[in-house]
């Protein structure tokens, strides 16, 4: 069965740029230019990751990613124009898994794609492995085959990108990761110092799915300067 990807853009020479590409890559396209018929797809077709243009009228990609986030965690690559880190982190806090900067090489687009699907595909392929890797911690319970997480007997709603912080920070208890380890680990690139702010972004989504508060976190913990850790 192919892969199926969500590609929303209303600039149509885009649109059908990334869909040449992907195609050539054995990928299902589902294209739209209005992101309302792209929602509507979705409650039709199962999706394995989503491209939204950032810049749409109507509803933007920021509204169109909130509004997939409230039912799937299927990973979401955002196409910006915009090079400012606040709109980078407004993706990022809504959601979005990964953004890619306009003008983009469609090889470098390509990629991205790959990491995000490996990551999702890996840990949704482990569902069917008889022996589980799970690490239970102070009512916690993080199970890596069967990619599900527990707090309190809840399940948490975790993306693929958050799943595998929070599995990493697990699975090195009593450790600190610093951003720079996690950024490395988790989006397997080169770390800058704006890469923080992904790291940062992403770990205060994993903190408000777990109601933890910013200041005081019971599991997440911020060692100021360094990174994270989560206490034995």
């Amino acid at each position: 069965m192919k892969t199926k990807i969500l590609v929303v853009d209303d600039e149509k020479e885009i649109a059908d740029l990334v869909e040449l590409y992907l195609k050539n890559e054995n990928y299902e396209i589902y294209k739209f230019y209005d992101p309302l018929q792209a929602l509507a797809c979705i409650e039709e077709q199962p999706v394995d990751l989503a491209i939204l243009d950032v810049m749409m009228p109507g509803m933007d990609g920021f509204a169109l990613c909130a509004k997939i986030r409230d039912k799937y965690t299927f990973p979401v690559l955002m196409l910006t124009a915009k090079v400012e880190d606040i709109d980078k982190i407004t993706g990022l806090t809504i959601g979005a898994d990964d953004y890619i900067t306009k003008p983009f090489h469609p090889l470098e687009m390509v990629a991205r794609v790959k990491a995000q699907l490996r990551r999702y595909t890996c840990y949704n392929e482990g569902r069917q492995k008889q022996n589980s890797a799970v690490i239970e911690l102070h009512g916690l319970v993080i199970d890596k085959d069967t990619h599900t997480c527990s707090l309190y007997g809840k399940q948490l709603p975790l993306t693929p990108t958050e799943f595998s912080i929070l599995w990493l920070l697990c699975e090195n208890c009593g450790k600190v990761i610093s951003s720079e380890q996690l950024f490395h680990e988790i989006w397997g690139e080169k770390y800058f110092e704006s890469s923080n702010n992904t790291v940062m972004v992403h770990i205060r989504r994993i903190r408000e799915k777990m109601n933890e508060p910013a200041r005081n976190p019971k599991f997440i913990q911020t060692v100021w300067g360094v990174g994270y850790k989560i206490e034995k």
